[in-house]
């Protein structure tokens, strides 16, 4: 009967853990929130700066934020985002959603897309670049970061990126030697058009009484998938009203 007794108690409390609801939650200017953010690219193995992110205005809809390396000269930077942590920008004279990392309110198995193409992407290589993420609510679990231990709404996605590399010419000098000498020639090659993809995939894990993610991870793959790049946040410090 104990037994009977323990399994059922068990199976409530998974039954509550997984319809537990996250609500969007109630920011107020002077939140604020320390990082420390590691960086793994391929030119750069490793690099770990903190910076500081602290609410200056909300609106109910939107929110200005203030982001600042800490122990840096360089002035804080001022950026409006959503109140719900989703990020914009202007592509082809429209507003655009380029960061969704939650939904409100969010319960466990709950799914959304996120899709945009950007004409003027960091790789100055690529004409453009289109991604395509599928992020999807995981379940409660137990983080540890520099800040403590805290219960969790893991979120995940999976995605692509297509870039379009635009025709182009490069040129080079090569030396050839011969019986007057040494002679420097130029040549030119003309590049073709093509379409290349890799792959993303992207973690969050949301923490209610910090108001946001208390631990983040970014993953980049190339076209042999090859991991080119990874961005570890992990929160070190919080402020928040009540």
């Amino acid at each position: 009967m104990q037994k009977i007794w323990i399994a059922a108690a068990a199976a409530l409390c998974a039954n509550i853990a997984h319809a537990q609801t996250a609500a969007q939650p109630a920011l107020q200017a002077q939140d604020t929130w320390t990082f420390r953010r590691t960086t793994e690219t391929q030119q750069e193995p490793w690099r770990q700066v903190h910076f500081m992110g602290t609410v200056l205005r909300y609106s109910g809809s939107t929110m200005l934020m203030q982001n600042k390396e800490v122990d840096s000269p360089s002035p804080p930077r001022e950026i409006l985002i959503d109140s719900d942590w989703s990020a914009f920008r202007s592509m082809g004279g429209k507003e655009t959603i380029v960061h969704r990392p939650f939904t409100f309110p969010m319960n466990v198995g709950k799914t959304w897309d996120l899709e945009f193409t950007d004409d003027h992407p960091n790789n100055k290589n690529h004409k453009s670049e289109t991604r395509k993420l599928k992020y999807r609510v995981v379940g409660w679990e137990d983080v540890e970061v520099p800040a403590g231990k805290f219960k969790a709404l893991k979120i995940e996605a999976d995605g692509s990126w297509t870039g379009e590399i635009a025709p182009r010419t490069t040129a080079s000098i090569a030396n050839q030697s011969g019986a007057q000498g040494t002679t420097a020639v130029a040549q030119t090659v003309n590049v073709k058009a093509e379409t290349v993809t890799g792959r993303l995939y992207q973690a969050y894990w949301y923490a209610p009484n910090v108001k946001r993610e208390v631990k983040s991870v970014e993953e980049n793959y190339d076209t042999n998938g090859l991991r080119s790049a990874r961005w570890t946040n992990e929160l070190e410090s919080y402020k928040v009203a009540n």
